[in-house]
């Protein structure tokens, strides 16, 4: 069950974020994996963002097959790929397939010290709540190569409205659109 008003968080290093669950059948993850990747590949960055390690990978192109197998959903973009356990993984029994299973998914929005939203995102997690995953949405302060911008460009929050939509119902919230831009801290 999702809700409309979001989990303040508060992250050591990370600030406020604003956090909506997400549900974790694989049908919705597929779908999730499946929009984020075919939609708006040329926009987002991922990987793991974890304390110590940030890998803000860039898709080559769009997938050239998303499958599923096993439980695994497998991101193919031709000369590379990745898999994501989103489904019931029964090949290395049940204590590993609970592990390996995505069993929280969360839209976010990192807040800056002025309140207003400065990134947007997807995260996953397995059994263990260890990251699987972190989507970097495409982000008004930032090109598609994470430079700065000079002057914000809210279009660039489409990917961000869309998935709010499609997965929460919620339509867009002028907080997203108040901040005046983004700088890389501590």
């Amino acid at each position: 069950m999702t809700t409309t008003e979001p989990t303040v968080v508060e992250t050591p290093g990370g600030g406020t974020q604003h956090v909506w669950p997400l549900p974790v059948d694989e049908p919705t993850l597929l779908d999730l994996v499946t929009t984020v990747f075919t939609d708006h590949w040329q926009h987002i960055h991922f990987g793991p963002l974890i304390e110590g390690a940030a890998w803000e990978v860039g898709a080559p192109n769009a997938p050239t097959a998303i499958t599923m197998n096993d439980g695994y959903a497998t991101i193919d973009f031709g000369a590379w790929h990745f898999h994501l356990c989103i489904g019931e993984h029964t090949a290395s029994g049940p204590e590993l397939g609970r592990i390996r299973r995505c069993s929280r998914a969360e839209l976010y929005r990192g807040l800056g010290s002025d309140g207003s939203p400065v990134s947007w995102g997807v995260r996953l997690f397995n059994g263990r709540d260890e990251q699987m995953m972190t989507v970097l949405l495409p982000n008004p302060f930032l090109t598609d190569r994470q430079e700065i911008l000079d002057t914000p460009d809210f279009t660039r929050l489409a990917a961000w409205d869309t998935l709010r939509a499609r997965f929460l119902s919620l339509s867009p919230d002028p907080l997203d659109r108040s901040g005046k831009g983004f700088r890389h801290s501590g």
